[in-house]
């Protein structure tokens, strides 16, 4: 195994590109599988960003909210409307809002 400045010696020696090759993993990184064109996108994403693929990936995971994180998140939104405004929002009106969002967001893609 090979220790952080090994590696960083080992990177530099075979060029910046390290395609095929695995160098070390740390013991809290692990590999995802993905297709050469999202593997490519992500790449183009870091390159813009001027970070690595690896933050990439880290900042789109954090970014994006799990079912766990979106049931709390509507349900403090359902209480501070009930505390604030004495407005109950009905499971039927929060349908009819999330189908309206679906409608907007097609339409923005769509433009």
């Amino acid at each position: 195994m090979l220790d952080d400045d090994q590696g960083v010696e080992a990177v530099e020696q075979l060029g910046s590109s390290t395609v095929g090759r695995v160098l070390f993993v740390a013991d809290d990184d692990t590999s995802i599988k993905v297709s050469r064109q999202t593997r490519e996108r992500l790449a183009r994403l870091a390159a813009d960003r001027q970070t690595t693929l690896k933050d990439v990936v880290e900042k789109l995971a954090a970014a994006a909210p799990t079912a766990a994180e979106l049931a709390e998140r509507e349900r403090r939104a359902r209480a501070v409307l009930a505390e604030h405004f004495s407005v109950e929002v009905t499971d039927v009106e929060l349908a009819a809002s999330a189908r309206l969002r679906e409608i907007i967001a097609g339409r923005k893609t769509a433009a």
